[in-house]
């Protein structure tokens, strides 16, 4: 009873902290791996590479992240196979309780995760705010589902029948991207907990931080010890993951290349795959538009995240009648976008994830000028007044014109 109350009095304390963090003061000492329901350091740390997390506002270093190696990987997906072995063994109903639980405590720490993530990511905090709501949302809708799983069952001649049974796979492996960490966590976990799975979760290595939040508020739920576990690490540890043999499905969420590389290995074990990766949306503005609703819709779909989402609209077709029109709105509203501080309540634009995505949104930019676009406003890197965010990853959000869809 002493150490529930002291391990109480010891979240409050956190839950506090966290709340009054500003930009350029946050240092993680803890450990970022997940097993066991407890913060682990991994056991192979000794022999593994270390990788330096960002603050992303500021370019200050936060922790040094270790990547997990082959040994860690075992014991996370053994782990994960074990408490599988009890999850599994539950009622829908019984599972359903559990998820609504994680899903009330996140609501409760709304703030607190809120504020990690834009620290880790660079976001606007308001925007993070929105990303932790359907977290919780996506918790509580497969907490619904899980009591409502079933087969079905056939009437065959001579008084012979047939049925089905859905049953869970297993080990799941989640790998998130790193523009919407925690959403992306939580998304993978829902329903595969829900169902009656088991998960190891890697996240990005340059957002590790809010994962093990989930992490732990799942542990709080009620889930068995080792149902979600999580794993940092690079491009390796994930394919340690890939090929892991206790492993029965991949989510992955990223890049086209490396979602081509997790299917390939995953066909080596017949594993099914589920993989959420990039594209070039396009946004059409017709003459008989809202011209404000239209205008604030493409703004959105652009520069949502400092335009670092994967169904973004980032090409706009407009029809010629209303083209000038609609552009010198979206040029003007544009220029007026507050960047700055992302944890200021009126800071629309952040920061970019990390330097060598800087420089490569603007080489992508000086690409479009050497091949005909035109720049109208924006294109640059952004240096903020306040001194602490002097060094951090901002740019000035760019519009070009007379496009093609054969540029780079």
């Amino acid at each position: 009873m002493l150490q529930g109350l002291l391990n109480l009095r010891a979240c409050l304390h956190r839950s506090a902290a966290i709340r009054t963090l500003s930009t350029g003061t946050l240092m993680i000492k803890e450990p970022l791996n997940y097993r066991e329901g407890e913060r682990v350091h991994p056991s192979d740390a000794a022999t593994t590479k270390k990788v330096r997390v960002h603050e992303s506002a500021t370019g200050r270093v936060i922790c040094d992240l270790i990547c997990s190696g082959q040994h860690e990987v075992d014991l996370a997906a053994r782990s994960a196979q074990t408490a599988f072995q009890t999850w599994s063994q539950m009622s829908g109903l019984e599972r359903g309780r559990i998820l609504l639980e994680a899903a009330r405590i996140i609501r409760d720490q709304k703030e607190e995760i809120a504020v990690m993530e834009t620290i880790n990511n660079g976001k606007p905090v308001y925007e993070a705010r929105a990303d932790v709501d359907t977290a919780w949302q996506c918790i509580e809708y497969y907490a619904g589902l899980a009591g409502t799983l079933s087969g079905q069952h056939f009437q065959l001649p001579g008084g012979s029948f047939a049925y089905t049974r859905r049953e869970p796979l297993g080990v799941c492996v989640g790998i998130g991207a790193w523009n919407y960490p925690f959403q992306i966590a939580s998304w993978k976990a829902a329903p595969a907990l829900a169902c009656g799975n088991a998960m190891v979760f890697k996240p990005s290595p340059l957002t590790p931080v809010t994962a093990v939040m989930l992490a732990e508020i799942f542990t709080k739920a009620g889930i068995p010890k080792g149902l979600f576990n999580v794993v940092q690490g690079d491009a390796t540890t994930g394919e340690f993951l890939c090929n892991h043999p206790e492993v029965a499905k991949i989510s992955f969420t990223g890049s086209v290349p490396t979602g081509s590389k997790i299917m390939e290995m995953a066909s080596k074990g017949i594993k099914p795959v589920t993989l959420e990766l990039g594209g070039k949306s396009p946004v059409i503005i017709f003459s008989d538009c809202d011209m404000d609703n239209a205008v604030k819709g493409s703004l959105m779909a652009n520069f949502l995240s400092q335009g670092q989402v994967c169904n973004n609209g980032t090409r706009v077709f407009v029809q010629r009648e209303i083209h000038d029109r609609f552009l010198a709105e979206v040029v003007n509203r544009t220029k007026n976008i507050k960047i700055g501080d992302p944890l200021l309540e009126d800071t629309k634009m952040g920061a970019l994830i990390s330097q060598t995505h800087l420089d490569r949104v603007l080489g992508f930019v000086k690409q479009a000028k050497e091949q005909g676009a035109t720049v109208l406003c924006g294109g640059e890197k952004y240096v903020p007044e306040d001194l602490k965010l002097k060094n951090g990853y901002y740019m000035k959000p760019c519009i070009l014109a007379n496009c093609r869809d054969d540029m780079t």
